[in-house]
């Protein structure tokens, strides 16, 4: 479970008001015109301060990765696909290709990947952070 985030009381100033969690479009547009009008923007305020960090450090990991012998001699078959997604300075998000190697220790599932070959099959996101005092959180979905 996640908990909120609480702004940092020397800033609460330039906090954002609430945002509904429904998106509803005063000119009733469908949901892939309204996705095309928010894809690719960036942060609508200044957010290159250091208060801001912990925009910078969530990361997004995508992982599909699979291991498990096959054939008679018992040959190791492996797969993997590993992206980061990531902010820039001002909020913009990007994906990078990224390896098993990048993953966070608090990661699970692909224990063992690499090594002797013992059966792996994960595909899962696993988002990590750290809140404005520099704790460390994460969560993890399998799929």
């Amino acid at each position: 479970m996640q908990s909120v985030q609480p702004v940092p009381p020397e800033r609460r100033e330039v906090a954002l008001a609430p945002v509904p969690a429904v998106l509803r479009d005063p000119n009733d547009q469908d949901a892939t015109s309204i996705l095309q009008l928010v894809a690719g923007q960036e942060a609508d305020i200044d957010i290159s301060d250091p208060i801001y960090d912990f925009v910078r450090s969530i990361r997004v990991f995508d992982i599909k990765a699979s291991q498990r012998t096959r054939g008679k001699d018992r040959d190791c078959i492996r797969s993997s696909k590993v992206r980061i997604g990531s902010y820039g300075t001002q909020g913009d998000y990007t994906w990078h290709k990224a390896s098993m190697s990048d993953l966070p220790a608090a990661h699970s599932g692909t224990e063992g990947y690499g090594s002797t070959c013992p059966s792996v099959s994960n595909r899962s996101i696993f988002v990590e952070w750290k809140d404005y005092s520099g704790n460390y959180g994460h969560e993890q979905v399998n799929y």
